[in-house]
């Protein structure tokens, strides 16, 4: 049985530098692991700006092999440090075809985990189906030297059937890389309910499959690059994402264990540990008492 590991979240502000935004990467991960962190997560497509508030055909440059520069980077620092990491990518899978890739390394630096995001959102300064094909890889858990991790991406922390189907693959975390903010236009009259119901849901995730959640998002304003109709209209038409961070770890009672803040860098830690999770299970069997002999309909797009 697994002893209990330490989680580290790193909340990170991007740059238009894609090595400086690496190079960041790697020294938030080695003071990690200076402070002890044994398994650590990265934001999602941490190595560039959010890129899907626009489409544009010349961002696929950005995109990468796996195993590529990034991931040979990522797996030295795992293997220097004794770190599990887990790190989200713009993967290029051949001519045409791009995934939302994250992807887990063990301690002794081996990929021993790949998820493709499977829920693509398409809403403005969101437009994912532009660049990522769905996710086929399925949902799994990856054993590593600490512990059992899932790895879910950004839009999947709203559907509960992700987190069930992750978790009962054995997972003791559900880890959600994310790029998640609020359009300035809207913060003042909606920020405060769509930060809160982002955590909420995937508190209830933790607590319906009682399991750890570790949510890791990136943080400051980015603005939408100009399109030829911006520009025809006197500016930005979209204005641009403000990422919220607020980064958290939140054990199997749903309780938070760690919280970052809205909007600064930091690094955020917690402990994980396996025998919580069963003894969480025991009090609540909610995965004993499932009715799986009722459940066809859940395969159905909506109710007759």
């Amino acid at each position: 049985m697994y002893k209990a590991f330490t989680i580290g979240l790193i909340q990170m502000r991007m740059e238009e530098d894609v090595n400086a935004n690496l190079a960041k990467a790697q020294a938030m991960l080695e003071k990690a692991a200076k402070q002890g962190v044994q398994v650590a997560c990265l934001p999602e497509l941490f190595r560039s700006p959010y890129f899907c508030k626009t489409e544009n055909p010349a961002v696929f440059e950005l995109a990468e092999s796996i195993p590529g520069k990034t991931t040979e980077t990522i797996a030295a620092i795992a293997r220097q440090h004794g770190m599990v990491i887990v790190a989200s990518l713009f993967e290029r899978r051949t001519a045409g075809m791009y995934h939302n890739t994250s992807v887990v390394f063990d301690a002794d630096g081996r990929q021993v985990g790949m998820y493709r995001k499977m829920h693509i959102p398409d809403d403005p300064l969101y437009y994912e189906k532009y660049y990522f094909t769905p996710g086929d890889l399925g949902f799994k858990a990856f054993d590593t030297q600490f512990g059992s991790l899932g790895q879910l991406v950004c839009w999947d922390q709203w559907y509960p059937e992700a987190a069930r189907l992750t978790a009962m693959q054995g997972a003791h975390v559900l880890f959600y890389p994310t790029a998640i903010g609020w359009h300035p236009s809207e913060k003042a009259e909606f920020g405060a309910a769509q930060a809160d119901a982002w955590e909420t849901v995937q508190r209830g995730h933790a607590i319906a499959n009682g399991v750890y959640v570790a949510a890791c998002n990136r943080v400051g304003f980015e603005p939408s690059p100009a399109s030829p109709l911006s520009l025809q209209a006197g500016g930005d038409q979209e204005g641009g994402i403000e990422f919220f961070g607020n980064s958290f770890i939140a054990d199997p009672f749903g309780r938070i264990l760690a919280k970052a803040s809205s909007n600064k860098e930091e690094i955020i830690t917690a402990v994980c540990d396996p025998a919580v999770q069963e003894q969480t299970r025991r009090w609540w069997p909610f995965l004993r008492d499932r009715r799986i002999d009722a459940y066809s309909g859940i395969t159905e797009r909506f109710g007759k």
